[in-house]
Parts: C-alpha cells; sequence; structure tokens
C-alpha cells in the first residue's frame, strides 16, 4: 500500500538534488525536470515496494540517468534518420482563404467545429461520427448545419471557394 505522506516526504527532501543531477546528466534545466517527473512518476507507482528500499533516491537517481540514456539514443537516432532524409521541404505560407476559414471555425462552437472537421476533412459519414462522438445521428447533422450556416454568415464572400483540407491544417 502506498502512504502519500512518505512519498511526499521523500520528494520533499529530495527533489531539488533530484533536478540538479538531471541538469548535470542531461544538460539542459528542462530536460532535467521532465526526466525527474517522469522518475517520481515512476517511484509513486512503485512506492509501496520502493519505500521499502534500503536507497531509493540511489533507485531514482538510476532511473533518472536511464531514462536520459534512453532520450540520447532516441535523438541520436531521429538525428540519423533526418541526415538520410535531409532537410524538410519548404512551407508556403496559408492563403488568405485559408487564414479567413481559420478564424471563422474559431468562431463556431467546439462540437459543430469537430462533426465538420471529422465529415470533410476525414470523409466520415455521419453515423460513424456518432459512433465516435457518442451521440445521435440527428445530433450530429444538427451540429453539421448549424456549423455550416454559421461558417456561410461569417464568410459571405467565400460562399463558391472551395478549400482543400491542406489549406486548413
Amino acid at each position: 500500500m502506498r502512504d502519500a505522506q512518505s512519498f511526499d516526504d521523500f520528494y520533499r527532501g529530495t527533489a531539488r538534488r533530484m533536478v540538479r543531477y538531471g541538469y548535470a546528466v542531461a544538460g539542459d534545466h528542462n530536460e532535467a525536470q521532465d526526466l525527474v517527473q517522469e522518475a517520481y512518476t515512476r517511484a509513486w507507482r512503485q512506492w509501496g515496494r520502493l519505500s521499502e528500499h534500503p536507497a531509493p533516491e540511489a533507485w531514482l537517481r538510476l532511473v533518472v540517468a536511464r531514462l536520459a540514456t534512453d532520450r540520447w539514443r532516441r535523438l541520436r537516432t531521429l538525428r540519423g534518420a533526418l541526415r538520410t532524409a535531409g532537410p524538410p521541404q519548404p512551407v508556403a505560407p496559408p492563403n488568405e482563404d485559408s487564414v479567413l476559414l481559420v478564424q471563422a471555425l474559431r468562431q463556431v462552437p467546439a462540437t459543430h467545429r469537430q462533426a465538420l472537421a471529422l465529415h470533410y476533412l476525414f470523409d466520415m459519414p455521419v453515423d460513424e461520427i456518432a459512433r465516435e462522438v457518442g451521440v445521435p445521428v440527428g445530433t450530429v447533422k444538427s451540429w453539421l448545419s448549424r456549423g455550416r450556416s454559421r461558417l456561410a454568415a461569417l464568410l459571405p464572400d467565400l460562399a463558391d471557394v472551395e478549400l482543400e483540407a491542406s489549406d486548413v491544417a
């Protein structure tokens, strides 16, 4: 059984040292905080057994070091993949219609926006959207209708313009 008070005491007594240790291992303060947070999360999950460990702080340091090693390996693999693939192609700025559409979508209720995105960007039929979102089919139809009406009101000059899904992303 986990004892929250003893874990809190352990955390308070070791957190500053762990962040300093994480910084020494990772060389980056933000990375150190992430590593230490993950290590404490793992410690909490095993606190029932770890609290009986003769040196729980040493266990925590080992976890931080292993997490840092794992991240360095992933970065090295990613760098190799990036070298092989080359730099990404430059992305053109969005066109004016896309910017206007995104601004209008921000003014549409989230449920309507979600239904519109699933229907038009993922080509999902209404019944499939209803299953995924967990609402009746009629509700999805209503959201789509109201969302389209709201967008038409917000974008009267773009009523005849067909936007590609990549323009919105």
